[in-house]
């Protein structure tokens, strides 16, 4: 898998998905990575810049795949174990992502089960989401949720990985 030209503004596909929009300014070094936590997969993109001190995370699109992510109560629990976050203080608000309902905070969106397929169509994908984390200190949530709104799948459920990897 190469790596996207971010100056295009466009990320590149992940692990059945298209990342259709980057945000200006990015970091222009990416890494892929797959890795596996509690029966879950992940496809990994990093978009990260260098910094005096060394480098720096500006942008994570995580494609997620397993049993235990059927719904977004679900998906938030496993989320908030992952990332070692108190759920009751993990503030998250809902936002609507075509037909489907996602978690948007501060930094990070996520969104189950439902991916975006063509012009606006959705095809029921149980088991698999998506999970974008920026750094907050250069984008705003209106970023975030700008990159969140412009992740697709491919047009045809043939064309998608399974949605559960063993």
């Amino acid at each position: 898998m190469g790596a996207p030209d971010s100056d295009a503004r466009d990320g590149g596909d992940l692990d059945g998905f298209h990342i259709g929009h980057l945000p200006s300014g990015i970091g222009d070094l990416v890494s892929d990575f797959a890795s596996e936590w509690e029966d879950v997969s992940f496809a990994t993109r990093v978009w990260e810049r260098q910094v005096e001190d060394g480098h720096r995370v500006d942008l994570r699109v995580h494609v997620l795949r397993g049993e235990r992510l059927g719904t977004l109560a679900e998906l938030r629990d496993f989320l908030a174990e992952y990332h070692e976050r108190d759920p009751a203080e993990w503030e998250l608000t809902e936002f609507q992502h075509v037909d489907s309902s996602g978690l948007i905070g501060a930094a990070e969106a996520f969104l189950p089960g439902r991916a975006r397929v063509g012009r606006g169509r959705w095809l029921a994908a149980p088991g698999v989401a998506v999970d974008v984390l920026v750094d907050q200190e250069r984008f705003t949530t209106d970023t975030l949720r700008a990159v969140t709104q412009g992740i697709t799948a491919p047009e045809s459920p043939a064309a998608s990985p399974t949605c559960v990897r063993r």
